[in-house]
């Protein structure tokens, strides 16, 4: 049969399949969430080292040791960050009690799985779309789609286990006929797909907004790194190879460019040498230059090699033990190859005089592919780290730390996320790390503040509504204030606008009881409440021939006397209400 039909039809079985678990799911509670997703991170993390290892070995790509990083920061890492999160339920309340939020899921998420980094990708999509009560689907790299559904199926055994609907995650290419390009757009285009989360290259990402359903996506990085004369130098070269060299330079957020201001280069360069890094001849970096995009094409068998291998393809050699290629440049652009984007761990070095002019040839190379992404800032000056927060185009601008793991929270405070959005202006809707709470729709639950209408259906007269910050403030006391019963007061009106009681109920509760106690409060005949009706009612008749309102108690005439009969308990309940207002 047909390898495209194939796909199709397993996407489309797939979809429905985690549309109805998800009807189920969605209904769990805090605690089912998070004991689910509890296990389901001790099962990835319990596999890391092995789906790591396979990773590597299936697309060629990176560091097992590396991987096994990912796959462990995309399980433990991410679960110690999303402990206490609240995704179910009533969330939050204002504090005046006026709004409450509420969560519910998305529902189905389509998910596309990168080959750079298919298994933690796949743990970390997992995990946030089940503590948002989601299901997803994964459509993974062909060139990685055996390890991408492995780790898949260590995550939806271990939910299964604890308590979740079959079928709730799932995972592309099962078949002969593997994962398709029409497998894939019949899973973005499913009407059971609520939304999407992409993350990849361009062109994938391109196409998952271009199905008209909401999504996520993702960016290229191309991370320039700006070493300011301020900076302690030896740590920034130490964090630069860190990030070069951790998984061969594979993550979008891995530093591609050093930027060093003109007084720092030569120790910048020296500190670089000595810690691993291989800082090219003028004849090493032509031979580089001339293998990045061969016939104007980029050579993806550079894609997570290790600089020695990346020296042999161009042909000159590395000692085992080098971190990065280092290759001094002063151009940017589509003439200058070594300024691009190559996942992998080559690292461009320009010199600029001064914040100033570093800060535009930071801008420079984002605009050139990354603008939004990351920027990465070495500097102990205060105005320097402002004046790159203000001017910067990136949503993360990590600072004296390894860019590549800063930005995705392995060395910062920000969110732990293998989907990090670009903005705006990198052509995404979001410009977070992305976690749960964007899989998660929060509805709102909103109290009236500024009637228009009062308690008996009656306008308002205008003006007579109270302030909005009067009624909000005037709410949160009554809730405070007022005493516990077992069914709610009647609403009473005072000069047209609804009564609220106030006061801390210590002295007032004793002046309700002395005004229990005064009216009597016995039991009274069948006679004795008619004869008190037919007075109240002529009270009323009089109060209102009077232009009053009406629903004050009657005065002692009006009742036939003080003493006469004993105040009816609706009259008490008004009367302690207008001394409560």
């Amino acid at each position: 049969m047909d390898a495209d039909l194939v796909s199709i039809q397993e996407a489309r079985d797939a979809a429905q399949a985690a549309a109805a678990a998800q009807k189920q799911f969605k209904t769990a509670t805090q605690d089912d969430v998070d004991r689910i997703v509890a296990a389901c991170v001790e099962a990835g993390a319990a596999e890391a080292k092995r789906l790591g290892q396979l990773a590597h070995d299936e697309t060629g790509f990176g560091r097992p040791e590396s991987k096994e990083q990912k796959n462990l920061f995309a399980t433990r890492t991410l679960a110690a960050q999303m402990d206490g999160m609240r995704t179910a339920g009533i969330v939050g309340k204002s504090d005046d009690g006026n709004v409450w939020t509420v969560a519910t899921p998305m529902g189905v998420v389509a998910a596309l799985v990168p080959s750079t980094n298919p298994t933690a990708t796949a743990f970390y999509k997992a995990l946030i779309a089940l503590k948002a009560r989601c299901g997803i689907v994964m459509s993974p790299h062909p060139r990685a789609a055996r390890c991408t559904a492995e780790a898949l199926d260590v995550i939806a055994q271990a939910a299964t286990d604890a308590g979740a609907p079959p079928h709730l995650l799932a995972c592309l290419g099962r078949t002969d006929a593997g994962v398709t390009i029409a497998g894939t757009d019949a899973l973005l285009e499913h009407p059971d797909v609520d939304v999407i989360l992409a993350t990849g290259g361009g062109a994938m990402v391109r196409a998952a907004y271009s199905k008209g359903k909401p999504a996520y996506g993702v960016g290229s990085g191309n991370v320039p790194v700006y070493v300011d004369r301020s900076a302690n130098v030896e740590k920034a070269a130490a964090d630069v190879l860190t990030g070069t060299s951790f998984d061969w330079g594979t993550l979008c957020s891995t530093e591609r460019s050093v930027v060093a201001d003109s007084p720092v280069r030569s120790r910048m360069l020296d500190a670089l040498r000595e810690r691993g890094g291989h800082v090219c001849s003028d004849e090493e970096t032509r031979k580089l230059r001339a293998i990045i995009k061969p016939g104007g094409r980029f050579n993806t068998d550079l894609v997570g090699q290790s600089p020695r291998r990346i020296a042999e393809m161009a042909g000159f050699s590395v000692p085992d033990g080098a971190r990065a290629l280092v290759a001094e440049v002063d151009a940017v652009g589509p003439d200058e190859p070594l300024s691009m984007e190559t996942l992998s761990p080559i690292l461009s070095f320009y010199v600029a005089d001064g914040w100033e002019a570093g800060c535009e040839r930071c801008l420079e190379v984002l605009e050139f592919g990354g603008i939004g992404h990351t920027l990465a800032l070495h500097a102990t000056s205060d105005r320097v780290i402002e004046q790159f927060a203000l001017k910067k185009p990136s949503m993360r601008i990590v600072v004296n730390t390894v860019a590549a793991l800063g930005s995705v929270g392995m060395t910062t405070d920000l969110f732990p996320a293998m989907t990090l959005g670009p903005g705006t202006l990198g052509g995404s809707i979001t410009s977070d790390n992305v976690t749960p709470l964007h899989l998660v729709n929060l509805k709102r639950v909103a109290f009236e503040t500024a009637p228009l209408n009062d308690d008996h259906g009656e306008p308002l007269a205008e003006g007579a509504a109270p302030p909005r910050s009067a009624a909000r403030s005037e709410r949160a006391r009554s809730e405070r204030a007022r005493p516990a019963r077992a069914t709610p007061p009647r609403p009473e009106r005072t000069n047209g606008a609804a009564a609220h009681p106030s006061g801390d109920g210590s002295w007032m509760d004793e002046i309700e009881a002395r005004l229990v106690a005064r009216a009597g409060n016995q039991e009274v005949g069948a006679a004795n409440r008619k004869v008190g009706a037919a007075t109240r009612q002529d009270g009323a008749a009089t109060r209102a021939e009077r232009g009053g309102v009406g629903e004050g108690p009657p005065r002692p005439e009006e009742r036939g006397g003080a003493d006469a009969l004993p105040l009816p308990e609706g009259e008490i309940d008004a009367l302690v209400r207008r001394f409560r207002s």
